[in-house]
């Protein structure tokens, strides 16, 4: 019997362990004050920023649109890589910077990614290494430095009607995440991508990232082209060509490999418009399919 009862403790261990010691961000969540998303060895932390009122014209500019701060860990509870963008107004971009220089955070970029938005919306990108959690606590101190709102906003009622975003994803032959007015898809390039011998995964901004907003009948779209030197200029051509203005073309990082550039874009027409131009400019890069 007693046999039977070690036997039986000792095959029901491995299990015990794996369900009582999941990959330990707890801690990191606790520092920012709120929950992540995880995603294999990898937590993804996003910060809306609702409390900015943006308009680019007289249309408004949704925080999952454009205006979304992410901070992002790749790793393990003792040793990490952290990076992401905080979206900053001009006036909040000097402290935040002086901050994490002081808690030795690496700046990689600062810059626009939008054109004629009121008030002007900067992004201010960083990375690094060590532990999360004290990784964690220098990018808290850093957002208290803003107008971010730090506690989670509670999910808002249901929409009575649903937007059909159908004949959209038919166009980009991918299904994306719906929330709200928004429609937000990602496509994986082919490369393995690396930064200090690390491979950075899609998860953590290296996917380019197409957002719509349903503005009445219309819709507004925007994100990132996640590019090689050589595609560049195809991808400007395709969006030009279907009056989908280019924005911005800045590296996010610094010593990546290969090299990358980012190519930030603004459109605003008929939602099928807008996909086949986007569409056309996705097929001049090299994804993964």
């Amino acid at each position: 019997m007693k046999l039977i009862i070690l036997v039986a403790a000792m095959l029901a261990w491995p299990m015990s362990i794996a369900l009582a010691q999941p990959m330990g961000w707890q801690g990191v969540e606790a520092a920012l004050g709120r929950k992540g998303t995880v995603q294999e060895d990898m937590l993804k932390v996003t910060f809306p920023r609702s409390d900015l009122k943006v308009t680019v014209g007289e249309i408004p500019i949704e925080p999952g649109l454009a205006l979304t701060s992410w901070i992002g860990f790749k790793g393990s509870e003792k040793n990490a890589m952290m990076m992401g963008d905080l979206v900053l107004l001009e006036k909040e971009v000097s402290p935040v910077m002086s901050q994490l220089v002081a808690k030795g955070i690496d700046i990689t970029a600062l810059h626009n990614h939008l054109l004629n938005e009121t008030p002007t919306v900067m992004y201010l990108h960083f990375s690094g290494n060590g532990a999360p959690g004290k990784l964690a606590e220098a990018m808290r101190s850093a957002l208290s430095m803003t107008g971010t709102p730090m506690e989670a906003k509670k999910s808002a009622a249901p929409q009575t009607a649903a937007i059909d975003w159908t004949k959209v994803e038919t166009i980009f032959a991918r299904t994306g995440q719906k929330k709200g007015n928004l429609l937000q898809l990602s496509f994986s390039r082919k490369e393995t991508i690396k930064e200090h011998g690390m491979v950075v995964p899609p998860y953590l901004g290296m996917a380019t990232g197409i957002n719509i907003q349903a503005v009445g009948n219309k819709a507004a779209a925007t994100g990132d082209f996640v590019l090689l030197g050589d595609e560049v200029n195809p991808v400007v051509k395709a969006l030009t060509s279907h009056n989908i203005a280019v924005t911005a073309i800045h590296s996010h990082m610094l010593l990546e490999s290969p090299r990358l550039f980012f190519l930030h874009f603004w459109g605003y027409d008929d939602p099928e418009k807008l996909a086949s131009g986007l569409k056309t400019a996705l097929d001049n890069t090299n994804l993964k399919k």
